[in-house]
């Protein structure tokens, strides 16, 4: 009987060793990264604003910048609420027909200020990737454009049930204006950055409240003051001529309007759908939160303003 031959276990464990390696050593590899969840929808509310929109006050979803060699014209950062959101295309197309900046977008619908917040102990709608410290950072922005319109109950954990128009409403929006503010600028001080310009968007009339967006715009102005940042009065532009804050559903075509197809009709431009009088965007409504897909006079007029302040600030 012929003698055994001793085993070699470390021979074993090299053979197998490099069968794993040659299979990418998933052994080894570390377990993905998984992303965040999306936010859910938000509840319902007593009243309509514009994240209460089933179809656009859900899942946040952003669009990438398209490929540009780095460092060729200033970036604009746009962040904001579903008016973002629906907008976000159209203010890119605006920016780069100019030909001075190019856009990168991040809104995500249902939100409002304290969502680009970092440091908050609450649930936010806005991943920590997208805080506005971190875009800042990561994008190196000439001039940082805030829409939002002023969200509050039932539709973003960070705003702590506060009630939409009540006192604390107010005061908070105050306070998270002016943090969001300290944070855009502490990001480009650690960056190496000069500190971008912040562009305050006001609002357009509220079908429902006809006296919280003026106060919301006197925030803004306020905000805007103290810091030495700028407006963009979009909400001038798809209000009613010496009506401000009156809302409409439809305002006499412009010059533009009357020379675009189916833009006029009648005379009258179409500002938002029958169904949804807070939004601009005229398509049918979406389940999935997304950039207008159809033209709209609203987005149009709207996106003009503030490619216009953007103009007097990429210099």
């Amino acid at each position: 009987m012929s003698p055994r031959r001793p085993r070699r276990p470390h021979a074993v464990a090299l053979v197998l060793l490099l069968l794993w390696c040659a299979t990418g050593c998933a052994f080894f590899a570390e377990p993905p990264q998984e992303e965040p969840p999306p936010p859910p929808a938000p509840r319902a509310a007593a009243r309509p604003t514009p994240e209460a929109d089933r179809t656009r006050a859900a899942a946040p979803q952003s669009v990438p910048d398209a490929p540009r060699p780095r460092g060729e014209r200033p970036t604009v950062l746009y962040l904001g609420d579903s008016l973002a959101m629906e907008s976000q295309l159209s203010l890119a197309d605006e920016v780069d027909a100019g030909g001075r900046a190019t856009v990168h977008s991040a809104p995500y619908s249902g939100t409002t200020l304290c969502d680009y917040l970092t440091g908050r102990p609450v649930r936010s709608l806005v991943p920590a990737r997208d805080k506005a410290a971190a875009l800042v950072a990561a994008h190196r922005p000439r001039v940082v454009v805030l829409q939002f319109w002023g969200n509050a109950w039932g539709y973003t954990p960070c705003m702590d049930g506060i009630p939409q128009s009540s006192a604390r409403y107010y005061e908070r929006y105050a306070q998270d204006a002016e943090a969001l503010t300290g944070q855009i600028a502490s990001a480009a001080r650690r960056a190496g950055i000069p500190r971008p310009t912040i562009l305050w968007v006001l609002q357009g009339p509220d079908a429902f409240s006809s006296d919280r967006i003026p106060r919301v715009n006197d925030l803004y102005r306020a905000r805007a003051a103290a810091s030495g940042d700028a407006l963009a009065d979009a909400g001038k532009a798809v209000s009613a001529p010496g009506a401000r804050y009156v809302w409409r559903r439809q305002l006499p075509c412009t010059a533009a309007e009357t020379k675009t197809p189916d833009a006029c009709r009648n005379g009258l431009a179409a500002l938002h759908r029958t169904d949804d009088p807070l939004h601009f965007c005229l398509a049918p409504t979406s389940t999935t939160p997304r950039p207008c897909p159809t033209p709209s006079p609203g987005i149009t007029r709207y996106t003009r303003a503030i490619a216009d302040a953007v103009a007097r600030h990429v210099d």
